[in-house]
């Protein structure tokens, strides 16, 4: 019976001690907060830049009258010059160098393959074909309002 006493003695001043520690601490740490308020000057207020929408992204391509020589260059320089005269046969099965010939020519002709496209490059004349296609960047509605229509057909731009 003396030692359930004993410990429940040592276990209320324990947990009074831990109380107080307790208090201390963050007491401490308040006053140390608000002094530390007291001497930092407030920091002014700087007005949020306005955030402007980027114009779209251009999809305009126009392939380069020596595309075909400039295709030629960069298959020889990437699967070596042994190549035959049949560069535009030379298989992209290595992922390595598929990617380093789509990526070069992507940076040069500023014309990335889509990923929806990847799986088809399957030699250097599918990506021949691939950049010789031009892209027009206007819509459905600015082909019709630049063309001349025949004058039973009227379009209404604004309902």
């Amino acid at each position: 019976m003396a030692a359930a006493t004993g410990l429940v003695r040592v276990w209320r001043q324990r947990l009074n001690l831990g109380v107080a520690a307790r208090r201390s601490f963050w007491g401490n740490w308040r006053k140390k907060q608000e002094e530390a308020e007291a001497i930092e000057p407030p920091v002014p207020v700087e007005k949020q830049p306005v955030l402007v929408c980027p114009p779209p992204r251009s999809r305009k391509y126009l392939p380069p009258k020596d595309l075909q020589s400039r295709l030629e260059a960069r298959v020889r320089e990437i699967f070596g010059s042994s190549i035959s005269k049949e560069w535009q046969q030379v298989s992209l099965g290595e992922s390595k160098l598929k990617y380093c010939l789509l990526a070069q020519l992507a940076e040069d002709l500023g014309h990335a393959v889509p990923n929806s496209r990847l799986h088809q490059m399957k030699n250097a004349s599918d990506v021949l074909a691939f950049y010789s296609i031009p892209v027009k960047d206007v819509s459905k509605f600015d082909e019709l309002s630049t063309q001349e229509l025949p004058p039973n057909l009227r379009i209404r731009w604004q309902y």
